[in-house]
């Protein structure tokens, strides 16, 4: 039997006097601190992790008005990478789209417009009337494409939400949680084609003769701000889904249910604002890393080097430090042939007896498998 080689390394990392156990976003409830937050709903989430920082009935299903924009702006941005549709296609308004209220870009009936400026236009100024032409485009239909929003909704684990339309107005049966737009946010913002819309303050269409001004009003006066999305309507009351990025640390505000504009864009900074102060990211080890070498037994070559095989992050509390055993198993030896990325190890990251998290340690290059003429060369070089 092969003999396995435990090593246990200690190291004294960055950390909190106690490791930060903050909850999944599909993890269980926790305590969360005492932030004087205005609106009806809010969470706040990092965004690598998918921890909740602090939430607030996060679960309550309430309307969102423009926010639910966030999930026609997914759909749009995979019909973009799946190749079905491209910036420069054109797009002819229907009657449908340029008869919704709202705000708008006011299309007129068989307007044409490309692809891209629709997208822009939803992102910065939350035009209700470019998500029906865009709807209409991807789906044929802006029943259809509803029902692609909920299909998504349900692959993203969004138990709390129903949607009606792809723009938000108020309407019967149409909801969504703090919880699940911030999944949906999360979401949205791993497609690198949508985030320089998301954070422009001002731009313009038709050929520079109407103007875009970003709803939210964070891209222009917070540090780091990366979007995402605002949304106001009688029944909605004034919602924002606020992120930002700061050494590293990349943070989801969501706010649902203020009683007016100021106090949401308030509350959100308010939750940025103590994530930053409180929490950091971390990265003890990066994709990569060497942790040695593993003998392989009839190979070309007698050893292979063993590394991390993603990079690590870790949130922790800021000001606090701790001791996280790092435990690293390999095994003494592997037989050829070794694959580039094959798994040979692992890492477990441990504090206080509680496994912080696991990683594949792999085979940093192919060792090919010894055959007749390397042995007989190998032999020769032995008598010479």
């Amino acid at each position: 039997m092969r003999k396995a080689i435990v090593i246990l390394i200690v190291l004294l990392l960055l950390f909190s006097k106690s490791y930060i156990c903050c909850q999944e976003v599909f993890g269980e409830t926790i305590q969360t601190p005492s932030l004087e937050i205005s609106a009806k709903s809010a969470i706040l989430v990092d965004f690598d992790t998918g921890k909740i920082l602090y939430e607030k009935n996060s679960h309550e299903k309430l309307p969102p008005a423009s926010i639910t924009k966030i999930m026609t702006m997914i759909l749009i941005c995979e019909a973009i990478e799946k190749g079905r549709i491209k910036l420069s296609d054109k797009v002819i308004a229907s009657q449908n789209a340029s008869s919704l209220g709202g705000s708008q870009i006011y299309l007129k009936e068989n307007e044409e417009m490309t692809v891209e400026e629709l997208l822009k236009s939803i992102a910065i100024a939350s035009a209700n009337d470019a998500c029906v032409a865009l709807a209409e485009h991807i789906a044929g239909s802006v029943q259809e494409f509803v029902y692609i929003m909920n299909k998504k909704a349900k692959e993203l684990g969004m138990l709390d939400t129903n949607f009606v339309n792809p723009y938000g107005l108020d309407a019967e049966n149409h909801y969504t949680s703090a919880y699940d737009v911030a999944i949906m946010s999360r979401e949205l913002l791993k497609h690198k084609i949508i985030r320089k819309y998301l954070t422009t303050w001002v731009d313009t269409i038709r050929e520079g003769k109407f103007g875009l001004t970003n709803t939210n009003k964070l891209v222009r006066f917070y540090k780091g701000c990366t979007g995402v999305k605002t949304g106001s309507t009688d029944k909605a009351k004034f919602c924002v889904s606020a992120s930002a990025l700061r050494n590293g640390l990349h943070l989801i505000a969501v706010i649902m249910g203020a009683p007016d504009s100021k106090t949401r864009f308030n509350d959100a900074v308010k939750l940025l604002d103590w994530g930053f102060a409180n929490f950091s990211m971390y990265s003890p080890y990066s994709k990569g890393f060497c942790f040695g070498k593993v003998k392989v037994r009839n190979g070309i070559e007698k050893e292979v080097e063993v590394i991390l095989s993603t990079d690590i992050k870790l949130l922790v509390k800021k000001g606090d430090e701790s001791t996280v055993e790092s435990k690293v198993t390999l095994p003494q030896q592997i037989s050829a042939p070794v694959k580039t990325g094959q798994k040979i190890g692992r890492l477990e990251l441990w504090k206080d007896e509680k496994l912080l998290g696991a990683y594949d340690l792999v085979a940093k290059k192919d060792i090919q498998k010894r055959n007749l003429f390397d042995i007989f060369r190998m032999l020769f070089r032995l008598e010479s």
